[in-house]
Parts: structure tokens; C-alpha cells; sequence
């Protein structure tokens, strides 16, 4: 039995195929710009809260390490209480002014120390009650971020949830145009599209310029693009030229398609 060969493309046809997709993908682009920067902000607002978390840890663990060298002090100011109390019961058991004297230089020198762990804790309570400001108001910032966040993921999810479906199906739909298209072109249009900021790499010629970039193609070039027997890129933007008649063709075509799977 003899193999069925396929019927060559005609160009016009590979010029419909490429726009068909270009229409598909750039109403996926239109979807997602409907999103426009919550991703991104989600992003930046959870990354910001991991870094006020850290920093409110940091505060607290700073203030924690402050009360334990207040708690220190204030068990180094007992024992030396206790020492002053040792050495004044010593000095009444004395035999010699050197003893009661070198007694006396004790008691003074534990009155300093007592006098020295009073100055630091008052220190410490002083950074304590710096921190404690410091911790309240990364506190209230942490909580404003985290209600910024809260409200951001609920708004994506909202548009992610009126939309993903839509975005599923084009998704198919632009593999399933794919396959129409030969890999030489198809990697050219992914190429150019990849560079174009606006995602257009098919694009008609209107009223005798370029859409996308409005560069005026000259009238001989024109009637090529007419005249549908090659594929023409543009030579200032590398993007793929099609008529104006065929663009017209294409999307009210395509608009049926779209009005089954997008919500008008």
C-alpha cells in the first residue's frame, strides 16, 4: 500500500498559522498582565517579612541577654552585701588596727563593686527600654506588612482563580497551533517574541507601516507582503510581517475561538 505523502504548506498558510499563534499567545500575555506586579509583590513582601522576623528575633534575643547581665549583677551585689556583712562581723573579733584596717579596705572595695553593678544595670535597663522601643515599632511594622501581605496573596488569588482556567486552555491551544508550524519558523517567531518587550513577533502592516514598531515599509515591500509568497521579516525589527487583510481574517476567526474559552 502506498504511503500517503502530505500535501506541501502553502506560505500563506504558514503565514495564517504564525499569526493564529501569535493572537493566542499574546491573549495569554493579556491574562497575566491582569495580574500585573501582585506576583512580584508577594515576592518582596514576603522576603521583607523574613527580614523583619530575623530582626525582631535579634531585638529579643539582645534584650534577653541584657536581662541576664542585670540578673548577674544583681546576684554579684548580694554576694557582696554578703561579704560586707562577713567582713563587719570579722572586724568585731579583731586584735590590731592592721586587721580592722585591711578589714575596712574589703568592705570599701565590695561597696565599689556594689556601686559599679548599680551603674551597669542601670545601663542595661537604659539599652533594655531602647530596645523595647525599637521592638515595638519593627513590631508594628512586621504587623502592617503582614496584613499588606494577607490582603496582596488574597488579590492574587482571586485573579489567579477567575483566570488560571482561561490561561490552561490557551496554553493547549498554543501547543496545539505549534504543531501546525514547521521548527525553522516556529523557533524564529519564540526567538523574536523572547526579544520583543510587548511579546509581538507576528505582526500586519497598517496603512503601509509595521505594527509593534510603526516603521514605514516601502510600497514594493508592501505588495511582497500582499502578495503572500514568501515569509518577510522586517528589516528594522526583525519581527514577521503579515497583510493587513489577512490579520483581519485571522482575528475574527480567532475571537470565536476566544469567546469560548475567555469570559467576556
Amino acid at each position: 500500500m502506498a504511503t500517503k505523502t502530505k500535501a506541501p504548506v502553502s506560505i500563506e498558510d504558514k503565514l495564517r498559522s504564525l499569526y493564529d499563534l501569535q493572537l493566542i499567545d499574546s491573549k495569554i500575555d493579556q491574562i497575566r498582565d491582569m495580574r500585573g506586579e501582585l506576583p512580584l509583590e508577594v515576592e518582596d513582601l514576603e522576603a521583607e517579612l523574613e527580614t523583619l522576623e530575623e530582626k525582631l528575633d535579634k531585638i529579643k534575643a539582645d534584650i534577653a541577654a541584657q536581662e541576664n547581665e542585670i540578673s548577674n549583677k544583681k546576684n554579684e551585689i548580694k554576694e557582696a552585701q554578703a561579704s560586707i556583712k562577713r567582713y563587719e562581723e570579722q572586724q568585731n573579733n579583731v586584735r590590731n588596727n592592721r586587721e580592722f584596717e585591711a578589714l575596712a579596705k574589703e568592705i570599701e572595695y565590695q561597696q565599689l563593686e556594689i556601686q559599679l553593678c548599680e551603674k551597669r544595670i542601670k545601663e542595661y535597663q537604659a539599652k533594655i527600654a531602647n530596645k523595647n522601643e525599637v521592638l515595638e515599632l519593627s513590631q508594628e511594622k512586621y504587623n502592617e506588612r503582614k496584613e499588606d501581605l494577607e490582603h496582596k496573596k488574597s488579590e492574587l488569588e482571586n485573579i489567579l482563580a477567575e483566570t488560571q482556567k482561561e490561561e490552561d486552555e490557551l496554553l493547549s491551544k498554543s501547543k496545539e497551533y505549534e504543531t501546525n508550524i514547521e521548527d525553522r519558523l516556529l523557533n524564529a517567531y519564540k526567538r523574536i517574541r523572547k526579544n520583543m518587550k510587548n511579546g509581538l513577533a507576528v505582526v500586519p502592516v497598517i496603512r503601509g507601516a509595521s505594527g509593534g514598531s510603526f516603521f514605514l515599509i516601502p510600497p514594493q515591500k508592501e505588495l511582497e507582503i500582499k502578495a503572500r509568497k514568501k515569509v518577510i521579516f522586517s528589516e528594522h525589527c526583525g519581527r514577521i510581517l503579515v497583510d493587513e487583510d489577512l490579520a483581519n481574517e485571522e482575528e475574527e476567526k480567532m475571537q470565536q475561538l476566544f469567546n469560548k474559552i475567555i469570559k467576556i
